[in-house]
């Protein structure tokens, strides 16, 4: 067996040991870009090489390999590139005003390092360190969210411990800051932070609200508990909005239309995850998908000048319109 083949092997028994699940023959034809028949082969090996592997059948009836945690400690460390990794991700993490999100990224990081022989730490670490410099920052450039660290910590304590969540919160609509009890489900994060929660008082029962995160003044979390709705998904509400902005009387069919000299550079862009692309005889391009925010649709769209043409909806195209130049000399 080749040296690369010996290390595809261990990448997958490293990922059939750290998947609680297991692993399925999906997910290795995915991961290593093979045929069914090589993924097959290659999960016979793994049963031929560790006769403890586990095999379960899931509830779409589909078969998943596993290895029992602990039986494969022995073959694994923690390689240079993999430290500068997550010294990038806190980095990353802290650049975009996630502080929260960064302390776990690094503590996650120090239990790993602890959990290693001195000996490798003390290898690996100058590697990281030299590996980082090489690589320089990877930084996020532009305006980033300024948040309160105090609130930033008490929404994310509601959140995951599903507490109702007392808020001071002044809406641009607001002449001053009102106090509000709302159940934290999830946060949206981009150009803003907003916080994703149910509005209990809200004159439409089980209406779903977003706060923008700045505009929170003072947060606590109280000792009343909340129940999260098993059919919510922070994703699929995510996706009903264009960026962050979250409108029902919004939410309508999109359709641009980018002429053939910015094809390409729309094709390389992901708009939205649910979108579908046609490519028309002229070589021009239409994107469709559904989604509310159109004044973050028209915010964005200014970028790409008069390259690109609303057919949908009606509202947005209103928008755009007289707003469009012709003189930008790039496009996002």
């Amino acid at each position: 067996m080749s040296f690369s083949k010996t290390e595809t092997f261990l990448d997958l028994a490293r990922r059939a040991a750290s998947s609680r699940q297991g692993i399925t023959l999906e997910d290795v034809m995915s991961r290593y870009e093979v045929s069914l028949r090589t993924a097959q082969r290659m999960l016979r090996g793994l049963e031929g090489q560790f006769p403890n592997t586990e095999t379960i059948t899931d509830d779409q009836g589909r078969k998943r390999w596993r290895i029992p945690g602990g039986y494969l400690r022995e073959f694994f460390s923690l390689s240079a590139e993999e430290v500068a990794a997550l010294d990038l991700g806190i980095s990353q993490f802290n650049r975009a005003g996630l502080s929260i999100e960064a302390k776990a990224l690094e503590g996650i990081r120090d239990k790993i390092l602890a959990l290693l022989p001195s000996s490798h730490v003390a290898r690996i670490e100058p590697d990281a360190d030299a590996l980082l410099e090489a690589q320089g920052f990877v930084a996020r450039p532009g305006p980033k969210p300024r948040v309160d660290e105090k609130i930033a910590s008490d929404v994310a304590e509601a959140i995951k411990a599903c507490r109702y969540l007392d808020i001071t919160y002044r809406s641009h609509l607001d002449e001053a800051p009102t106090a509000r009890r709302v159940a934290p489900y999830g946060l949206l994060s981009g150009a803003r932070r907003y916080l994703v929660a149910l509005d209990p008082q809200s004159r439409r029962t089980g209406t779903i609200k977003t706060y923008r995160m700045d505009s929170i003044s003072a947060a606590s979390v109280t000792n009343e508990f909340f129940k999260r709705p098993t059919d919510f998904n922070l994703q699929k509400f995510a996706n009903r909005g264009f960026a962050l902005y979250q409108n029902d009387t919004e939410y309508d069919d999109v359709e641009w239309r980018f002429k053939p000299e910015v094809a390409d550079q729309a094709l390389c862009t992901v708009f939205h995850p649910e979108q579908t692309e046609e490519k028309l005889s002229d070589g021009s391009i239409i994107i469709r998908f559904k989604a509310a925010g159109q004044l973050e649709m028209a915010w964005y769209l200014y970028q790409w000048g008069d390259k690109v043409e609303v057919i949908k909806p009606t509202g947005l195209k209103e928008l755009m319109k007289n707003h469009q130049r012709s003189d930008f000399p790039v496009v996002p």
